[in-house]
């Protein structure tokens, strides 16, 4: 019996990708498997822990409850994709300064969180970044360098800036 694939394109972290996979395929396993972005990771594989947070057109998703044949067509952005590959994005400087890593398996998918809520609210105040990593588990840090780092990244943004 032949395996059926599937002809996807998308963009990737900015970058037009064209790629073939077998039907099924998660959008986790695309990304890490497939295109070898390491940065997003498999905590629970069913949802609850958010360690592979992706955007989708801007959007924050659990790349685990995705198909890879729902991103053709779409922009899709990793934690690959933050920094420019010299220079570490805001948000990754905000954590550093803030310690907000700490064995630094859930914190891809926290930045990614974090990226998406700032693309869709200016001025988040604690309650909606509260709210935004709620679905980001983290077992070492205690959530209270987490929640600074990203106050302190709304803040230092320059105005209309992502």
């Amino acid at each position: 019996m032949a395996h059926t694939t599937i002809d996807l394109s998308f963009a990737l972290n900015g970058k037009p990708k064209k790629v073939k996979v077998p039907a099924g395929t998660t959008a986790l396993e695309l990304l890490r498997e497939i295109l070898n972005h390491r940065g997003t990771k498999e905590g629970c594989g069913i949802g609850e822990c958010g360690a592979c947070t992706i955007q989708v057109d801007g959007k924050a998703v659990n790349a685990c409850l995705m198909l890879a044949a729902q991103l053709d067509g779409r922009d899709v952005r990793t934690v690959e994709g933050l920094g420019d590959g010299e220079h570490l994005h805001p948000i990754q400087q905000a954590f550093i300064k803030h310690h907000a890593v700490q064995c630094g398996y859930c914190t891809p998918g926290l930045l990614m969180s974090t990226k998406a809520l700032m693309e869709e609210d200016a001025e988040p105040d604690r309650t909606a970044i509260v709210k935004a990593v709620s679905g980001n588990l983290c077992r070492c840090t205690g959530y209270q360098q987490i929640l600074s780092a990203i106050e302190e990244a709304v803040a230092q943004r320059p105005k209309g800036d992502a």
